[in-house]
């Protein structure tokens, strides 16, 4: 992993800070973005001081604005050469029976989590096909699990577990590995969750982070497509 170009939608906190985190402490160069510089830059700090890896860009951009992602991608490419690495981590949830579900709610978890997961591979490949890199999206246990209230949010990740599927079978040919990581309930800030001990039988995110790092590091000829992720004791099993 030293010295792997890295480019991490939503990294600012949860999934995405966890995952730049372990590729940080692994010798790789990480740029994190997200909506609010402010919340990049900050993060892109503290992971200075928690992995003494300085090799960290701090981004805004809205994953549902093509141009924002083109233009990030771009600043990256011209830092560091290029990007090996893609994660599309960036994420929202909006839960609500139908009867309640705002058309407002609908569009953004659509457009965050499926739409902006197309911009964002589409704004990265010539920089993924030049490198044989890696595109690696973040779906749920939710892309292939319904449930009641989760109408938008269970349209937004099957779709992502399908879309991103597909884009494996497009791009394995240009020597491009594609998976898709589905990860069930984890210690995160997600849905105005805040994380305290008593999430401490949930995933973590330096879980998460490691199993995108024993996937780069996995010899190229094996490819993990899509790998489903639970807690092992929650308690519901106990």
């Amino acid at each position: 992993m030293k010295d792997t170009r890295a480019y991490v939608t939503g990294g600012s906190k949860g999934i995405g800070y966890g995952i730049a985190e372990s590729i940080l402490k692994e010798g790789g160069k990480v740029a994190i973005t997200s909506r609010s510089l402010q919340s990049a830059e900050a993060a892109a700090e503290k992971l200075k001081t928690a992995t003494g890896n300085d090799q960290v860009i701090a981004l805004e951009s809205d994953v549902r604005d093509m141009e924002s992602q083109q233009q990030a991608v771009a600043k990256v490419v011209e830092a560091w050469g290029g990007i090996d690495v893609v994660v599309a981590n960036a994420g929202v949830g909006k839960f609500a029976p139908i009867e309640d579900m705002s058309a407002e709610d609908w569009h953004q978890t659509i457009d965050i989590n499926l739409t902006g997961v197309f911009n964002t591979i589409k704004s990265s490949l010539d920089a993924l096909k030049e490198s044989k890199g890696y595109f690696i999206t973040i779906s749920s246990l939710a892309g292939t699990n319904f449930f009641a209230g989760g109408a938008a949010y269970n349209a937004s990740k099957f779709g992502l577990t399908g879309f991103t599927q597909a884009v494996m079978l497009d791009l394995r040919k240009h020597g491009i590995r594609v998976s898709t990581i589905m990860p069930g309930s984890v210690a995160t800030y997600f849905n105005d969750h805040t994380p305290s001990p008593e999430d401490d039988w949930k995933i973590q995110i330096e879980d998460i982070g490691e199993m995108v790092v024993n996937l780069v590091k996995l010899n190229p000829r094996t490819l993990p497509s899509k790998i489903e992720v639970r807690p092992t004791m929650p308690p519901s099993a106990r």
